[in-house]
């Protein structure tokens, strides 16, 4: 990857980061033609480890129903968009050594499934962990 692609990854990847939107360009080196995609991030959120909403945007509910088991429901629909999901710390308190992961899907028309884990964690709570998280939401 070249240079000026790597850096209009970056750019891309820390507007979508801050809620903003991003327009996508590709060009054929023959016939220098580009052809652009809207791209907007629709719904945003920063989740406590205990299912409590820190911050949103396109959020209207959050379920949390087991350990590392939360559905997400949002305020429009999910079709057509990338549903995008990190881990975050517990206000710099770190509860798993090693990996953590998170599992971002679909439940329907305006709901997703979140689970976290920390799989390298040792203990009965060795895979599925209430974990903080933020998700967003990005749709063409």
């Amino acid at each position: 990857m070249n240079g000026s692609k790597k850096l209009a990854l970056g750019a891309a990847v820390a507007a979508l980061a801050i809620g903003g939107s991003v327009a996508v360009s590709t060009a054929s080196a023959g016939t220098r033609e580009a052809s652009h995609a809207a791209v907007t991030t629709t719904a945003w959120a920063k989740v406590a480890a205990n299912g409590t909403i820190l911050g949103a945007q396109g959020i209207s509910g959050i379920n949390k129903f087991g350990i590392g088991r939360y559905n997400i429901t949002t305020s429009s629909g999910l079709d057509r968009c990338a549903l995008l999901g990190t881990i975050n710390t517990n206000g710099g308190n770190d509860p798993g050594p090693g990996s953590s992961s998170i599992l971002v899907g679909q439940v329907n028309g305006n709901t997703l499934f979140i689970r976290t884990a920390t799989p390298s964690a040792g203990g009965s709570a060795a895979v599925d962990s209430d974990r903080p998280f933020s998700i967003s939401i990005v749709c063409a």
